[in-house]
């Protein structure tokens, strides 16, 4: 079957995607229409396989009609986060060469400036208006010709988080074949039995990778995704007794906003048609996924793995409640847990970790350098992104923390995630985090950043509460030596928190 045109033919007037609380609907009918006057458009403006388009919006009706042309024309595609600067965001532009912008009219202000970074940019295309330097997206797309055309796979072309320094472009190579035939997340999707009757809720930003791919999976079975224009967790359980959601996908810090509700709130909606949540992104606290389980059902899937795509694990609720904390078996490459040397650990040993592949799956657009430091010293074909664990005897693994946020403290290693994960429960505590900050003695101690909940003030009486909520919950060298309080965390929708940046208020600038 060619992708789109079958759902076109034979359920043109079913809703390929419903935005909330907007109610706008998108049928398959018009998705198909939409993508091959776009895919003809790009290819009247000399665009062919292999070159670069970019996206810069919020989470708009628009934005996937947008990615399936890109990708059935064989192009990448560059999704931006919609929350950086016009510098951040033109860096962005500049490197990944993009040929095309499309953006909106509420971006318009940081998509003028992003482009003063990118002068090669001559397609720009604007949607919801138009501005200086803009060709309206909708009067472009009504002097294109419609009717199918001749695809072939394009792909993603992400940036990472940019946590230590400029993001990077994830780049990998493009498939010689259709779109349906070289569609990279058809089985894991399979797996969670997507298909034709589903109802797929994505409460995240679709500029980040896992929402983007599953809305564009729900299409590829031609299933229904309602995307939340921003989420709040009393509306995503409205949504998902409205629409009768079947699938969702989540991250822990939604996890954690949905069981400080009231009961009463939790209670108040009839969840019964909703068959399977995943989520990934980031680790989930122990008791906070123990507690979604209880509520929801055993219909919680994890999964891990990261936006280079070297690998991933998996984990069903009965398989986690087995293994608390685990977040799998590889499902996507070989695993290997090295010590700082190289060498492969022992089950129940904390080393990096590595996914095995048989060649080379990806690399960093314009910066060899990093593409090298991703690879294992002496085995090119394994690569980490960073993160640090450990496997038990049955091949499960255990994430740890990233290797970044790693504090030593007198030659010890702490962990940071495992604090926060045990201040996060604390009833006063809306969000934390907890970074290594210098210490003339033992090199850096540990602190906490804490941002209180509503109508919680952030005192030195409440530190003392959290010191001594967390005494015998975890080791006593790990206890924060100091607590600070921040009105908001600088935490993206995503759930990826930026400590880098919190760790800048507290280290000396680098030497130039």
């Amino acid at each position: 079957m060619q992708l789109l045109t079958h759902h076109h033919d034979v359920s043109p007037d079913k809703p390929a995607l419903i935005f909330e609380p907007s109610g706008h609907v998108v049928t398959y009918g018009e998705l198909a229409d939409r993508t091959w006057r776009l895919m003809r458009l790009l290819h009247d403006q000399g665009l062919r396989r292999g070159d670069h388009l970019a996206i810069l919006m919020e989470n708009n009706p628009r934005f996937l009609e947008v990615c399936w042309a890109a990708l059935k024309s064989g192009m990448y595609v560059t999704a931006i986060n919609r929350y950086l600067t016009a510098d951040e965001a033109g860096f962005i532009l500049g490197d990944c060469s993009a040929s095309v912008l499309v953006t909106s009219a509420a971006m318009a202000e940081t998509a003028a400036g992003a482009l003063a970074q990118a002068p090669q940019c001559a397609v720009r295309l604007m949607v919801d208006g138009v501005a200086k330097g803009f060709i309206s997206y909708e009067q472009a797309l009504a002097a294109a010709g419609p009717g199918p055309v001749e695809d072939w796979a394009g792909d993603f072309m992400l940036y990472s988080s940019g946590s230590t320094g400029r993001p990077k472009g994830i780049k990998r190579p493009l498939q010689d074949c259709p779109i349906e035939d070289g569609w990279r997340l058809k089985p894991s999707q399979a797996k969670y039995g997507f298909g034709p009757d589903m109802v797929y809720l994505s409460p995240a930003p679709l500029y980040h990778s896992a929402p983007l791919s599953y809305v564009l999976g729900t299409h590829y079975f031609g299933g229904t995704a309602v995307v939340m224009e921003r989420f709040e967790p009393a509306d995503a359980l409205a949504l998902i007794e409205r629409h009768r959601v079947t699938h969702s996908q989540w991250v822990p810090t939604m996890f954690v906003r949905f069981l400080k509700m009231s009961e009463a709130e939790r209670r108040a909606h009839d969840l019964s048609s909703h068959r399977c949540a995943v989520h990934s992104a980031a680790p989930c606290p122990v008791e906070v996924k123990r507690a979604m389980i209880e509520w929801w059902g055993p219909i919680i899937e994890e999964y891990f793995g990261a936006t280079e795509g070297n690998g991933s694990t998996s984990i069903t609720s009965a398989e986690w409640l087995e293994r608390p904390g685990s977040v799998g078996r590889a499902r996507a490459g070989i695993i290997h847990i090295c010590g700082e040397d190289g060498e492969d650990l022992p089950p129940g040993e904390i080393g990096q970790i590595y996914f095995e592949q048989p060649t080379l799956v990806f690399r960093y657009h314009n910066d060899d350098a990093k593409t090298a430091s991703a690879q294992h010293p002496r085995r090119p074909t394994w690569t980490s992104v960073g993160d640090i664990g450990y496997v038990d005897d049955q091949g499960y693994l255990f994430l740890t923390d990233r290797k970044s946020f790693m504090i030593i403290s007198g030659g010890v290693n702490i962990y940071p995630q495992a604090i926060e994960n045990a201040l996060v429960l604390h009833p006063k505590v809306a969000d934390v985090a907890v970074i290594g900050v210098p210490n003339p003695d033992f090199g850096e101690e540990v602190k906490a950043i804490v941002e209180p909940a509503a109508g919680v003030a952030g005192t030195p009486e409440l530190a003392a509460e959290l010191t001594a909520f967390l005494s015998g919950q975890i080791a006593k060298h790990t206890i924060p030596r100091s607590f600070d309080f921040m009105e908001t965390l600088p935490r993206l929708p995503t759930g990826k928190l930026s400590k880098q940046a919190l760790k800048a208020n507290y280290w000396p600038a680098p030497a130039r």
